[in-house]
């Protein structure tokens, strides 16, 4: 079986729609198209019923879907089983969102290591659908998430509870943002609370849905947006981006997403791990927040250079 054509069938699954799913897979539409042909072929049954609107499983795809994905699964068990280093006898394939790399999954690499020198670890990159797909399919075993996306065969645990506060790249910020703010797409929960505490903020003509990466484009441009708190701590510390006293702060729980087939004591001691690293970064959380509390009760019009002079 060719799995370039489980892949591109997965991904129109998934997406409903043949041209999403070229996007997804870098290939034209028509390449899409051919390849879930030429499957339907193979199969002898048609998978998806197309229209303008895009493209719906049929009965047969629908019976289809869960092979596509143990077919993926066993492949790259076989594949990530195989491709252990020599002097490593246990593998541990883990994803996260953007945001959540530096101050959580690279840690929790290091801690990986010390822990477990035999373990051999593999680490990506990617929104939250795509580790779902990567967790379904089997090409990873655990992922940070902020939003999951639970599916037959993963569990999540919420691990800890991120703040996102309102920052600003220049300084002695205040609420008057005027045409300086920028809507930071943090989700539908985040969405319905800002609006109700913050409506003269709602539309703002500039909407970004580009997670922690939109802490870079503030930073440049002297605007001010929502951010995670611990992710945002260094510049914070660094004097590149300063807090909005009396700004709202708003939950953000971060979850962690495993394989149900894990080897139990393989994830027990990467949870360990986990929970080790995020012991040592509570500090961090609550030190920014202590900083905006400090700042909004005594009404103080900038932001010190540092986090430690307040």
């Amino acid at each position: 079986m060719d799995l370039t054509l489980i892949r591109s069938f997965l991904e129109v699954a998934a997406t409903g729609s043949f041209v999403a799913a070229s996007e997804r897979l870098f290939v034209t539409q028509s390449a899409v198209s051919l390849r879930i042909q030429r499957l339907e072929d193979s199969l002898g049954r048609p998978l998806f019923t197309r229209s303008k609107a895009g493209a719906e499983l049929t009965q047969a795809g629908i019976e289809f879907e869960r092979y596509a994905t143990s077919l993926l699964r066993v492949w790259e068990e076989a594949r990530q089983q195989v491709a252990i280093p020599e002097g490593f006898t246990r593998r541990l394939f883990i994803g996260a969102q953007y945001s959540l790399w530096p101050r959580l999954g690279f840690r929790w690499i290091d801690a990986l290591r010390n822990a477990m020198p035999d373990l051999n670890i593999r680490a990506e990159l990617g929104l939250p659908d795509r580790m779902t797909r990567a967790l379904s399919e089997g090409s990873i075993q655990a992922a940070l998430l902020y939003t999951p996306q639970l599916r037959p065969g993963l569990v999540a645990s919420k691990i800890t509870e991120e703040k996102l506060v309102l920052v600003a790249g220049y300084p002695n910020p205040t609420l008057d943002l005027a045409d300086r703010y920028v809507f930071v797409d943090w989700g539908p929960e985040f969405l319905h609370a800002h609006a109700a505490a913050l409506p003269h903020l709602t539309n703002t003509g500039l909407t970004l849905a580009l997670g922690a990466l939109s802490a870079e484009f503030i930073k440049r441009r002297g605007l001010a947006a929502y951010q995670p708190a611990r992710y945002v701590k260094r510049d914070l510390d660094a004097g590149n981006l300063w807090l909005v006293p009396d700004a709202p702060s708003f939950p953000y729980p971060v979850y962690a997403v495993w394989r149900e087939d894990v080897e139990e004591g393989l994830r027990a001691e990467a949870t360990t791990a986990l929970e080790a690293v995020l012991e040592e970064l509570s500090g961090e959380h609550d030190e920014v927040m202590e900083a905006l509390d400090h700042l909004s009760d005594h009404h103080i019009d900038h932001m010190p250079t540092g986090l430690d002079e307040t």
